[in-house]
Parts: C-alpha cells; structure tokens; sequence
C-alpha cells in the first residue's frame, strides 16, 4: 500500500520560513515526479511545484517563484519544500503527491497518490 506522509506544518509570521517533507512508502518514486499542491478554504487546489524523477526538472507556480524551493532525496523517497519570505496568502493545507507517470505535470489529476496534507498559517 502506497502511503505519502507530510510533516512540518505549522504557525509562522509573514516574512518567516517553513519546510515542509513528504515521506513516500510502499513504492519507490525514483523515476517519476512529485509535487507540492495546497488548498485554502473556500478554494480549488492549486499547484505549488513539482520536480522530476531524475531532479532535473522544476517547475513553479508564479506565486511562489523565488520564495520556494522544491527538493528530494531518492535515496529516502522523500520530496520537501522549503518555504521561504511567507505571506499571510500562503495559508492552506499544503499536500504532497506523486504520478505513476514519467512527466512533470501541474494539473491535480495528473497525480496518482497524496498524502493527508499538513496545515501552514501565516499570521501577518
């Protein structure tokens, strides 16, 4: 059984710094892509980023180009994210996924297996 755990959620002022790990279990994802997606209240899931299996590709929303910076360990099976220069409109629950596919992709159905997901609020 496939199981994505995320950690390192939390409380953190506007300006401060989180990073968020995912741990993966049950397969390895060492050829395919995983991502960062969140949700806040009231809205649809929106990516974050997403790195490719072999790391070489990155991709980014818009919104958190500069701030954030996806990463993974295969050897671990992790993918984490470090969030820096937060803004109170990064509050969501931030979830970790993973494709059975070879590509990077950002579109929310591209992606097989996600985690619980993990709360971040960033007070002003």
């Amino acid at each position: 059984q496939v199981q994505l755990v995320e950690s390192g959620g939390g409380l953190v002022q506007a300006g401060g710094s989180l990073r968020l790990s995912c741990a993966a279990s049950g397969r390895t994802f060492s050829l395919n892509p995983m991502a960062w997606f969140r949700q806040a209240p009231g809205k649809e899931r929106e990516f974050v980023a997403a790195m490719s299996g072999s790391s070489s590709t990155t991709t980014y929303a818009d919104s958190v180009k500069g701030r954030f910076t996806i990463s993974r360990d295969k050897a671990k099976n992790t993918v984490n994210l470090q969030m820096n220069s937060l803004k109170p409109e990064d509050t969501a629950v931030y979830y970790c996924a993973a494709r059975s596919g070879v590509v990077v992709r950002v579109g929310a159905g591209e992606y097989d297996y996600w985690g619980q997901g993990t709360q971040v609020t960033v007070s002003s």
